[in-house]
């Protein structure tokens, strides 16, 4: 039996945009011809996938059909939650919907992560369809590349053919996330692969009120056009919990799949920063090179109320005193130490590090080091151009 895609495609991105009321969440932004959602779809073309089953809401709806219409998907189901009510219940009712037998293998994948090597991805997940039963869980940890607080993180131990989750460790401190890594700590994806009658068995036994809500929510709902409208009634009464909660940390029976390749679910600007850093050459254009008294600085990437830019700042480079009153940015040092002005503040900053400059704050940045500053930059706003520039000191001369 194949294995059924259950892509859960709820969330609003919130955390990227403090500042903009209409923004695009996040699996929807358009990245240069690419979405988060559209690189889900993509991956889930493999021959050892059923037709998807997408999990959101009807805000969203338009932006999921648009995706599904480019990505050649023409058999799909969407289930539409009538309110949030967190992870949880989400997967619960997805799951529940006639179309999937209980012994169906299902694999919940999120919609905003970005994937690589998806060849490697897909045959860790053929190898391990096999060890699937009507109580386990398989979940796929991450291997750590810096200790990051964005994360939850799990620890594991060898059991006979699997690596048994043994302790959830959720969003640590940085120091605490660097013992948990020399530990042996993964991030927890919030990727998992069990059978239908599994989930059935764990809620249950576990969460019965939500297993009982979310049954009623589906068999009181209806079905319009390959849609799956939940009754409101009932979905409303389940408790706003996570699949984590609800399940993982309660049940003993949870193994870990480690996946040794490139993962990020782009949740913060740096993520997407250095995204773009990263594949910098895909989006570079010798026409976009603005050369200043200060150093030069490249545009990338105009996206919907945001630009994304690399400045590079010349040994002994001073960029002018100043602030902006419709835009924030985000910044990632990737070269050099530079010194940073922000208000009443000055301090030095070094590589991976980052700064967030709030719209009418007063910044500059200083190269007053032998080697060029590199700093990836984030602008978020309505207007992003060099107009919104309110300068008040500049040893070039600038200020009119």
């Amino acid at each position: 039996m194949k294995i059924r895609p259950v892509i859960l495609c709820g969330g609003a991105g919130t955390r990227l945009w403090p500042d903009i009321k209409k923004h695009e969440a996040k699996q929807f932004i358009d990245f240069g011809g690419w979405t988060l959602l559209g690189k889900t779809l993509e991956r889930i073309k493999g021959s050892i996938f059923d037709y998807p089953i997408i999990s959101t809401n009807l805000k969203y709806l338009k932006e999921i059909k648009k995706n599904l219409s480019k990505y050649k998907i023409k058999k799909y189901k969407i289930v539409l939650e009538p309110i949030k009510r967190n992870t949880g219940p989400a997967i619960l009712a997805s799951a529940l919907i006639k179309d999937i037998p209980e012994n169906q293998p299902l694999i919940f994948l999120s919609s905003d992560h970005l994937i690589e090597k998806k060849n490697n991805f897909n045959n860790l997940i053929k190898s391990n369809i096999k060890f699937l039963t009507d109580r386990n869980i398989f979940i796929f940890g991450i291997k750590p590349n810096n200790p990051s607080d964005q994360f939850g993180y799990f620890l594991s131990k060898k059991n006979k053919n699997f690596n048994q989750v043994s302790k959830f460790l959720e969003k640590p401190s940085k120091e605490k996330a660097k013992t948990i890594i020399k530990k042996g700590g993964y991030w927890n994806s919030g990727i998992f692969l069990l059978k239908k009658s599994s989930l059935i068995y764990n809620f249950k036994k576990y969460q019965m009120n939500i297993y009982k809500n979310s049954n009623l929510a589906v068999k009181r709902g209806k079905i319009k056009n390959n849609i799956y409208f939940l009754n409101k009634k009932m979905f409303s009464k389940n408790p706003e919990k996570s699949f984590d909660y609800a399940i993982l940390e309660n049940t003993k029976d949870v193994n870990a799949i480690k996946l040794n390749i490139p993962w990020t679910d782009l949740g913060s600007w740096k993520e997407i920063l250095l995204m773009f850093g990263k594949n910098k050459s895909k989006y570079f254009k010798k026409s976009n090179i603005f050369y200043r008294p200060w150093g030069s600085y490249i545009n990338l990437f105009v996206g919907k109320n945001f630009l994304i830019k690399e400045l590079n700042v010349k040994p002994n480079g001073i960029l002018s005193l100043q602030k902006h009153y419709h835009r924030s940015e985000h910044w990632v040092i990737t070269k050099g130490r530079p010194t940073i002005t922000l208000n009443n503040k000055i301090f030095k900053k070094k590589k991976d590090e980052t700064i967030y400059i709030p719209k009418g704050a007063v910044h500059r940045i200083k190269n007053g080091n032998k080697k060029t500053v590199k700093i990836m930059e984030a602008q978020l706003g309505t207007i992003l151009k060099e107009s919104d520039i309110v300068r008040y000191e500049d040893i070039y001369g600038r200020i009119n």
